[in-house]
Formats: C-alpha cells, sequence, structure tokens
C-alpha cells in the first residue's frame, strides 16, 4: 500500500501500527548491522591510513557529522514527500558510502574513508527516523511500545555486524576491510524492498494547513528540552566509550576478533532491553526508566576503571549498551508523548539534529582523548554528560510536579 493510499486512514489503529512495527524493526534488523560495522572498522581503519593516529577515530566522526547535518533537512524532506522517501534516499546513500569506504581502503585514501563515513552518517540520519516512525500509525498507549520494539531489531543487526567483520574481511581483496565495506549494498537492498510493506500516512493539504507552534510556545512544555537533553547526553556518553573500545582493547593487546565480539555484546545490550523497554514505561513513565539507564552508564564507568582484563571490557560494554537503552528509549518516549503532528517534523528534526551533533563530538573527541589520556580518561570524562542529563531529568521532574499541584498557572 503506497503512502498516498494509507493517508485516508490517518486514524491510529493497533493491526496498523503493528504491521508497520515489523516491518521496521526488520529493517532495523537489516540495516542497522551496517552503523556496528562502521564503528568497529572506524578507527580501526583510520589507524591504517591516517599519518596521524590521533585522528583515528575521524571517520567515525565524519559519519556522526554527515548524520547531524541532515538530521533536519531528513525530517523536513520526509514531512514533505513522506517517510519511504527519505527512507529510499538513506539506503541509496548508504551503499554509496560502503562503496566509496572499500574503495578508500584499497587506495590508502584517508579523505576517501571520510567521505564514505559521511554518506554512512545521512543513513544513520535516516534510520534514527525508524522510531517515530513507528509512532505515526500508533494509539497512544501503544506509542512506547512501538519505539522500544522497532529498536529492538537492532538486536538481530549486532549479531549480523560481527559476522560482517568476520567473515568478509578477506573477501575481495587481501587490503584489510575491503570486503566488509563492499559487503554493506547488501542490507541496504534489502531494507529498499521492506520499504514497500510499509503503511505509512502521507503529508496531505489538510496537514500543510495546521501550522507548526514557534518555538517559544512549543518549548513552554518543559518535556520537550529535557527529552532532547537526555537523548543527546546518554548517546554521547554511548557514543565516546564504544568509538574509544577498539583502540583500547587493541591497546591492551586484545584482537581485532575480541574488539568485535565486544562491539557487538554491546549492540546486543543496546537493544534486547527493546523487548520489554516500552511496557516498562508504558507502566511507570519515562523519566524513572531514564533515570536506571543514567545509573547504569555510571557503573560502566566505574567498572571501565576497575581493571583492562577481557572481562573488563565485556562488563562495562553491556552494561553501557543497556544503560543506553533506557535512557535514549525513555528519552524519545518522553519527546513522542509532548509532540503534536503539527511540529512533528521540526521537533524530531531538531532533536535528532542535536543528538548527532553530540554524537559527532563525541566521535571526534575520542581519539584524542585516547591518544592524550588512555582508556581510563575517556571513561573518567563521560561522566560529565552523565551528570548534565541527570541535572536536566532533575529539573524536569520538579517542574512537572509544579505543574501538577493545584492553581498552578499553565
Amino acid at each position: 500500500m503506497t503512502d498516498a493510499a494509507s493517508s485516508a486512514a490517518d486514524v491510529p489503529n493497533r493491526p496498523r501500527a503493528v504491521r508497520n512495527v515489523a516491518v521496521l524493526a526488520t529493517m532495523s534488523a537489516f540495516q542497522g548491522a551496517q552503523m556496528p560495522v562502521y564503528i568497529i572498522l572506524g578507527g580501526l581503519a583510520g589507524a591504517i591510513l591516517a599519518d596521524d593516529k590521533a585522528w583515528a577515530t575521524l571517520p567515525v566522526a565524519c559519519s556522526m557529522l554527515g548524520g547531524m547535518a541532515t538530521a533536519l533537512p531528513m525530517s523536513l524532506f520526509m514531512g514533505r514527500f513522506g517517510r519511504k522517501a527519505g527512507f529510499w534516499l538513506g539506503s541509496v546513500l548508504a551503499m554509496l558510502g560502503g562503496i566509496l569506504s572499500a574503495l578508500a581502503m584499497l587506495r590508502g585514501d584517508f579523505w576517501l574513508l571520510c567521505l564514505g563515513y559521511i554518506f554512512a552518517g545521512v543513513y544513520q540520519s535516516t534510520q534514527n527516523y525508524f522510531r517515530f516512525a513507528a509512532t505515526d500509525t500508533a494509539p497512544e498507549d501503544f506509542k512506547p511500545k512501538a519505539i522500544s520494539l522497532v529498536l529492538a531489531g537492532g538486536l538481530v543487526a549486532a549479531l549480523l555486524s560481527a559476522e560482517i567483520v568476520t567473515r568478509t574481511e578477506g573477501v575481495f581483496s587481501a587490503v584489510p576491510f575491503v570486503g566488509a565495506f563492499a559487503f554493506l549494498v547488501v542490507p541496504n537492498l534489502v531494507g529498499i524492498v521492506l520499504t514497500f510493506f510499509l503503511d505509512l500516512p502521507a503529508p496531505t493539504r489538510k496537514d500543510a494547513k495546521v501550522p507548526a507552534r514557534p518555538w517559544r510556545e512549543i518549548l513552554r512544555d518543559r518535556n520537550i528540552p529535557v527529552a532532547m537533553v537526555c537523548a543527546m547526553f546518554v548517546y554521547g556518553t554511548m557514543t565516546l566509550t564504544m568509538t574509544s573500545t577498539p583502540l583500547a582493547m587493541v591497546a591492551c593487546g586484545f584482537g581485532t576478533p575480541d574488539a568485535a565480539d565486544v562491539v557487538r555484546w554491546h549492540v546486543v545490550a543496546m537493544f534486547a532491553p527493546s523487548f520489554f523497554t516500552g511496557s516498562i514505561i508504558a507502566r511507570v513513565g519515562p523519566r524513572p526508566v531514564i533515570a536506571v539507564g543514567l545509573v547504569l552508564l555510571l557503573a560502566c564507568s566505574a567498572v571501565a576503571l576497575s581493571g583492562i582484563e577481557l572481562h573488563d571490557f565485556y562488563i562495562a560494554l553491556i552494561l553501557l549498551g543497556v544503560g543506553w537503552n533506557f535512557g535514549f528509549v525513555g528519552a524519545t518516549s518522553l519527546l513522542a508523548a509532548h509532540n503534536r503532528p503539527a511540529d512533528r517534523a521540526k521537533v524530531q528534526g531538531v532533536n535528532d539534529f542535536l543528538v548527532m551533533g553530540t554524537m559527532t563530538a563525541a566521535a571526534l573527541g575520542s581519539g584524542g582523548l585516547m591518544a592524550s589520556g588512555g582508556w581510563s580518561f575517556v571513561v573518567t570524562a563521560v561522566t560529565l554528560p552523565v551528570a548534565i542529563a541527570a541535572l536536566a531529568l532533575a529539573y524536569g521532574a520538579v517542574n512537572a510536579r509544579r505543574a501538577a499541584m493545584p492553581g498552578h498557572a499553565t
């Protein structure tokens, strides 16, 4: 069914939402496998090609930069032409990113690798809207579960990503990582096919007649900036730590397969809780879930500081993954619950622009932090963004309590 055909039935209903969630989760499973591959290989490939090893994580930062630069334009593009058009465009650019990255390894061209990663980042900005697309046709009580279940597709992506790295490394060429990058064309072809099974509403003239509110009015609902700040710093903490992990493990004497397996189980931990995170949010609300996520991120830092044995990396990265899931799904649910349809493209676009911007800074900074202070410096530094998110969450809780008081003027 096309977007235009489905726009006649704009009233949310559960069967339609369940179908879309199933398709989006499958897309997340296949297409989502490429981003862990880029993360796993980015620092390692950068270290091979870069003259200055402090810039080893620049390719990963470039992917974040590509996502940041296109997050808002992609949201507005989808608001004008529909979600499917955006998903198709992202998939095509992702294929181009994989091809350019493979060519970069063959040619020994660091800057071409960075360009390939920029295109991968543009794709990431479109995949980030899978979770919002799941709410487009969902009843209010199903929205947290819809978001959570779509992100659960990342569990399969985690398992696929490590297999892609280990099974394709020597394919096509003896040059490291060429096969892995080239293979990333495949999941994007699968994703393009799957979009034809989506039943999402298309923008209509009726929608266009309802103007988006000015930001002054939107931000009167303090839940929106709180959700954005929490999403930014939860994702930034995860990116900073995960991007540095392969470099730290190699520096500690572990091999690429060990690093790939640790990142794989980290990504499993990121998405496996999604099978129940939405149900927890529906029962207790997003704020307590975000708070638990922040505590788990601090626990990750503590474990990472306690030792550099293989099991320390596994435990720290698993805590990081679960903490990210609780924090990010909670923040996304909080934003979705307070986001009006007319404001959707603008608010979601700015939210993801800020998230991707924080991820870019984290990915770019991780190489410098590793080069200057090592692994312990990185995992100590992540406590700052966690603290900022905690303060924002506390502010939001106090504000919500005041708003609920009798006689409070809104």
